[in-house]
């Protein structure tokens, strides 16, 4: 035999028998439930760290059960770069919170990198879809013919599919009123991907009918409701680097914008950086409008302004979903709302003063 050969698991039967009791008091001993004796259960264990025994196999325990105790979270973005966003984070936070609560684990999947097809064999009992976009219907239609629960955070409504929203279009309005408010004509966009492909290119003027990801479409319909027509840059991803880029190109406009709605705060921030880049003072020359509420301290040295959204408990949210679906219980969509922070990255347009 190689020296590299795995060596045979010990079983359960082997540390009952070397433990001097049945398998199924052994069984016992080792959930923590049962008429089982604090002497039982500590020679059982004694006998299992002996045997080098880990405790029952989770596969055959879920092959009983008839589940895999595994929630399946699909994502947009590359985990690499879902994972850079602190909105992605929190709200797996919330999710992994109530889910984990309940004994079941995540598996990330992600709609780009050819993953998708994962959704319809991925050993899960339920599916948490993060904003994805309408290319996933046909894989959301066999989720369902596999008889899983499936629920939705800020997705287009789907039937059978229970739907965690934010208002995204009344909160971008409302940042858009404020900037109107302060006498601002000339506003641009940073958007976040139309679609899975990519960005760094201008927002075409059909975005609505070309683009499938729903916060994205929803945060642009918020700022047309203020303002119909504005020139936008499509972004490569939320991140800084791609905000400087966006914000290059728009600073670079004849005539600039006196405003630019970035729709992520690290995407605000990356535009803060190219105007700062480009020597303009920030609100006096531009004011700039975030989206999300990311920490302070990610947004140092400006007290950005920003829609607010409560990312943790959208997660929690969609977590519980799952766990009272799972449940055979009927649990109700829920739509969070955000709340505009006036920082100072926003001020009257120069024209007004």
């Amino acid at each position: 035999m190689s020296d590299l050969a795995i060596p045979p698991r010990p079983t359960l039967a082997a540390v009952a028998e070397l433990a001097g009791v049945s398998a199924s008091t052994a069984s016992l001993a080792f959930s923590g439930s049962g008429p089982v004796s604090a002497a039982t259960r500590e020679r059982v264990l004694a006998a299992a760290e002996q045997l080098g025994y880990g405790g029952p196999d989770p596969r055959a325990a879920a092959l009983r059960r008839g589940r895999s105790g595994v929630v399946g979270v699909v994502m947009e973005d590359r985990l690499a770069d879902a994972f850079r966003d602190p909105i992605n984070v929190a709200m797996l936070d919330g999710v992994a919170d109530e889910a984990g609560a309940a004994g079941a684990g995540l598996l990330l999947l992600t709609e780009s990198g050819g993953e998708v097809g994962q959704l319809t064999s991925a050993p899960m009992d339920a599916a948490i879809l993060v904003g994805c976009s309408t290319r996933l219907d046909e894989s959301v239609d066999r989720l369902r013919r596999r008889g899983l629960p499936v629920v939705a955070i800020e997705a287009d409504d789907r039937e059978g599919v229970l739907t965690i929203g934010l208002d995204n279009r009344e909160a971008s309005a409302a940042g858009a009123e404020h900037l109107r408010s302060l006498g601002h004509t000339s506003v641009a966009v940073v958007a976040l991907p139309l679609d899975g492909t990519g960005g760094g290119t201008p927002l075409p003027a059909d975005w609505e009918s070309r683009a499938t990801v729903h916060t994205t479409i929803e945060r642009l319909r918020g700022l047309r409701d203020v303002y119909p027509d504005f020139p936008g840059v499509v972004a490569t991803g939320s991140t800084i680097e791609a905000g400087m880029d966006a914000g290059r190109e728009l600073l670079a406009l004849t005539p600039r914008p006196t405003a630019i709605v970035a729709q992520s705060d690290l995407l605000a921030v990356g535009v803060l950086r190219a105007a700062e880049e480009a020597g303009l003072r920030i609100p006096h020359d531009l004011s700039v409008i975030g989206f999300d509420g990311i920490r302070p301290e990610l947004v140092r040295p400006w007290d950005l302004t920003t829609l607010v959204q409560p990312a943790q408990e959208k997660g929690r949210a969609a977590g519980a979903a799952v766990v009272r679906l799972l449940a055979g219980e009927t649990p109700e969509p829920a739509c969070f709302r955000c709340a505009l922070h006036v920082g100072a990255t926003t001020g009257p347009a120069p024209s007004v003063r």
